[in-house]
């Protein structure tokens, strides 16, 4: 794995307090809430007046206090323990690093569970230094969870790199746990593009795993979980052996509509695109060719 890397904020000071005070694991100075933080139960320490200063979640958070401490309104708000069962240690950590120091230490085991942190905080900053993190980390193993995750948080610019990381190295990511677990939409926007370094038949099979994956897990038939991103499987580009094998294997799980199938030996008898969809025509970069692509009509609509 990648090691840990300190990552500062542009234009923003430094350091309010030293490196050195990290990890907060034991009271500071003059520390006056504590947390406990995931299954590990970990002690974390910290000054109300910093987080409230420098994170709106927290002030709320701070304001109101432990359960506790509803019972004395009037009361100096105690320092907790804040109950915070389902985060990290490591990633709440980071999060406190940049709330003090303007800058987080990043590595490739947190660095996405520290980018959800960061907008559920409502950390602008720390979430653009998480996003700069990962998009100059990214590996074959976790481009399509950042993927997700740039989806999921509006990450224009990380979704793009993703997208080429992906386009480069198709056959490699297709393999992968991350692949298999992104969402129908996620995926059909990948299979759409036309720069995918990968053939046909290889798409459609990993399509079929990650259908079936899907399906487990989420308990619902093939065709259903898959009906979005089998509308992008160029099925025209496949030769008629290809063709006629992909239809007897279909029979099992029914993973591509026969009207697909039915459109795609159409396309073949015609010789030509003819009532498909332009974009369904096109040989993507790792196509590998054929000779009936000549007759595909790349202007058919």
């Amino acid at each position: 794995s990648l090691p840990a890397c300190p990552v500062p904020a542009p234009g923003h000071p430094t350091s309010w307090l030293s490196k050195a005070s990290y990890p907060p694991q034991s009271p500071l100075p003059c520390s006056d809430v504590t947390f406990v933080v995931g299954r590990e139960q970990q002690k974390v320490f910290a000054h109300r007046c910093v987080l409230a200063c420098r994170c709106q979640a927290f002030q709320g958070m701070l304001s109101k206090g432990p359960a506790s401490s509803e019972d004395h309104p009037n009361s100096i708000q105690p320092q907790g323990p804040f109950i915070l069962g389902n985060v990290q240690p490591e990633v709440f950590l980071a999060v406190i690093e940049f709330l003090y120091t303007n800058s987080v230490t990043l590595n490739s085991h947190i660095a996405l569970e520290v980018l959800t942190s960061s907008v559920e905080y409502g950390l602008q900053d720390l979430c653009e230094l998480c996003v700069k993190f990962i998009r100059d980390t990214l590996s074959v193993e976790q481009v399509c969870e950042a993927l997700q995750a740039a989806v999921t948080y509006g990450q224009a610019d990380l979704q793009q790199h993703c997208l080429a990381f992906i386009e480069d190295c198709t056959a490699a990511v297709v393999q992968t746990r991350g692949f298999h677990e992104l969402s129908d939409t996620v995926l059909a926007q990948v299979l759409r593009s036309d720069r995918l370094t990968a053939d046909e038949p290889d798409l459609v099979q990993a399509v079929r795993e990650w259908a079936h994956v899907s399906s487990a897990v989420l308990e619902r038939p093939v065709p259903e979980v898959a009906a979005l991103p089998v509308q992008e499987l160029r099925l025209p580009l496949l030769a008629p052996t290809e063709l006629a094998a992909l239809e007897s294997h279909n029979q099992r799980d029914l993973l591509i509509p026969v009207e697909s199938i039915a459109a795609a030996w159409r396309s073949h008898a015609l010789k030509k695109g003819s009532g498909m969809p332009s974009r369904l025509c096109r040989p993507r970069r790792g196509t590998r060719p054929r000779d009936h692509h000549r007759h595909l009509d790349p202007h058919a609509k």
